[in-house]
């Protein structure tokens, strides 16, 4: 017997009417659209784990617009989650299903998002979470959460990140890791972790050796000065009747793609000879029944380690805000690791139960749950909580900068329309021929119609060095900087992808070929003013903001922008400076 290819069955049973293809999933008891409904996962299994990652300080719900380009090479091509639009649908199975749509794809989203609405919202989180723990047994339930959760708003920016630790202790987060929390200061860093309940892990920051020598104020502080580690490496948690390993896994290139000046006396790596060397230690020590690690490394990372690391039995990661909607099976040389992946700014939550019998995992059930706010009562206390937090800022956060007829989104390989605002004004305000602007990922979007407010803007600009810049650049030098960007994307070794997506520029335009080998990615850079090619030789006046080396002179990129978008009122149309893209003709990671 024939078997079917996954396209030809997701299409049979779509004529049968089935429900999405999605491997391993829960089933759900009913979907009246009711929260109990919506939520209330048939029982399965004795231990459960709840997963969120990368909320950026989104308290309140947000529109977020899922990337139409996300493209997957080498052995990552046409891999969940590089399938972005169409073919994302096509390949889960859940074009008509109008709430998946909208969580999953960019599809329709404008149209989506004002019939349904937004989505996440730290009290709308706090009702799930606690519905489906209180459904399974608060006894054998964690909720992990996988960083980047202090920084990405304005008030996480002026509370130093404490707002999102005290949202995180009434979430009843029991595990945490970082990345961006990282670009506080090392105190700052150090004195969250302690105010916070749940266990911050990182079994790949280690204290530097000179940092231990001189006995600096941050060294005397590790978890532990014998073995160097910054942080408590792993836990053990007793979850029923199974005892389960937990692994803490920073991202691995925090002092390359941020500032070290803020942290200087710790490193940071993949160090995979290191996680091998842990998790054999526990099982042959603690003898848990259950290995998970909660990485902050990147889905593609995240699928390299499982393939060199043996032992591991999933791996809950963050940091690429991928909506990844299953299970993703890795093999390696003894067995099977799972990856998994919860997107960002609250918008999704992981539930994974496992039904563990003799000391391992026999089955489990994974679901990625959108939290539809307009489905879900906000709970009381965290609602009063944000309140609070908020209300000292209420005037800055509410005044009005400009209105928009465009879809304001960063999300995307190469552009988005937030990030072309931030170039524009760059080369307006500090009056430049190229603006520069990092390749973020976070940051939420605006819809049409839509008043973009103060707190809108800092959504895509928060951060400890937003300062700007103007200074002359030779042309080999911008080369240098986009083909070094893009090396970071689109290595073919996902251990040497270092960063965020690909850098946004203004007032130039490039052709690019992600297929190609560093130093040849880039050609054809010309001066969209003129049409003018940029000559290796000839020095350009470029504006940026977001220096990582050293402390740049100007004001802070939200003042630009604000000053910018002040002058310009209303954004009635954007010209998006998207460059030539070659060699992606039929990659599904590209609408």
């Amino acid at each position: 017997m024939s078997k079917f290819s996954r396209r030809e069955f997701i299409y049979m049973m779509a004529m049968l009417g089935a429900s999405p293809i999605f491997a391993n999933s829960h089933t759900r008891m009913t979907n009246t659209g009711n929260l109990e409904d919506y939520y209330k996962l048939k029982p399965f299994g004795n231990a459960r784990l709840m997963h969120m990652t990368d909320s950026h300080a989104q308290l309140l719900p947000v529109y977020f617009r899922e990337p139409s380009v996300n493209l997957g090479f080498y052995d990552n091509y046409g891999k969940p989650p590089h399938i972005v639009g169409e073919k994302l649908l096509d390949y889960y199975g859940i074009k008509g299903n109008k709430r998946l749509e909208y969580a999953y794809s960019c599809v329709n989203f404008e149209k989506y998002a004002k019939a349904i609405g937004r989505t996440g919202g730290y009290a709308q989180i706090k009702t799930v979470v606690d519905f489906l723990k209180n459904s399974f047994g608060e006894e054998k339930t964690l909720l992990l959460d996988g960083g980047d959760t202090w920084q990405g708003s304005a008030t996480a920016l002026w509370t130093r990140g404490k707002d999102m630790v005290g949202a995180m202790n009434l979430l009843g987060v029991d595990i945490a890791v970082g990345h961006w929390e990282f670009t506080y200061k090392a105190q700052e860093v150090l004195d969250n972790v302690k105010d916070l309940d749940a266990e911050f892990l990182a079994q790949n920051v280690k204290v530097k050796e000179a940092a231990l020598f001189e006995e600096t104020e941050i060294a005397m502080q590790a978890y532990d000065e014998d073995s160097g580690h910054a942080f408590k490496p792993y836990t053990i948690k007793k979850m029923g009747n199974a005892r389960v390993a937990i692994i803490g896994q920073a991202f691995p290139y925090t002092t390359i793609a941020n500032p070290q000046r803020f942290i200087p006396d710790w490193s940071f790596s993949i160090n995979d000879t290191g996680m091998q060397e842990l998790v054999n230690e526990i099982k042959e020590n603690e003898k848990p029944d259950a290995v998970i690690v909660l990485s902050h490394n990147g889905f593609d990372t995240d699928k390299k380690l499982a393939n060199v690391v043996t032992g591991i039995d999933f791996i809950m990661g963050g940091h690429t805000h991928d909506g990844v909607p299953e299970a993703v099976p890795v093999k390696n040389a003894n067995g099977v690791t799972y990856v998994c992946n919860a997107g960002s700014n609250g918008k999704f939550l992981n539930v994974l139960d496992l039904d563990i019998q003799n000391g391992k995992i026999k089955d489990f059930k994974f679901t990625l749950l959108p939290i539809f706010s307009d489905l879900i009562k906000e709970d009381k206390k965290m609602k009063e909580y944000i309140k609070s937090v908020r209300k000292p800022y209420l005037e800055d956060l509410n005044r009005q900068i400009a209105t928009t007829d465009v879809t304001l989104f960063r999300r995307g390989n190469f552009n988005g329309s937030w990030d072309q605002i931030i170039c524009d004004s760059l080369l307006e305000v500090k009056q430049a021929q190229i603006s520069l602007s990092p390749g973020f990922r976070w940051g939420t979007s605006v819809l049409p119609g839509q008043v973009i407010t103060f707190d809108d803007l800092m959504t895509q600009t928060a951060m400890t060095y937003p300062e700007t810049y103007a200074r002359d650049m030779k042309g080999s030098d911008i080369k240098l900087i986009l083909e070094d960007v893009a090396d970071n994307l689109f290595n073919e070794d996902p251990f040497y992808q270092q960063g965020g997506d690909m850098v946004r520029t203004g007032g130039i335009s490039y052709k690019i070929n992600p297929t190609e080998k560093i130093g040849n990615r880039i050609s054809s850079i010309t001066l969209t003013s003129t049409g003018e090619k940029i000559e290796a030789n000839k020095s350009y006046k470029v504006a940026g903001w977001s220096t990582v080396g050293s402390k740049s002179e100007g004001e802070p990129i939200w003042e630009t922008v604000e000053t910018y978008l002040k002058n310009v009122k209303h954004i009635g149309k954007l010209n998006v400076d998207t460059p030539d893209i070659v060699g992606v003709k039929g990659n599904p990671g590209i609408v």
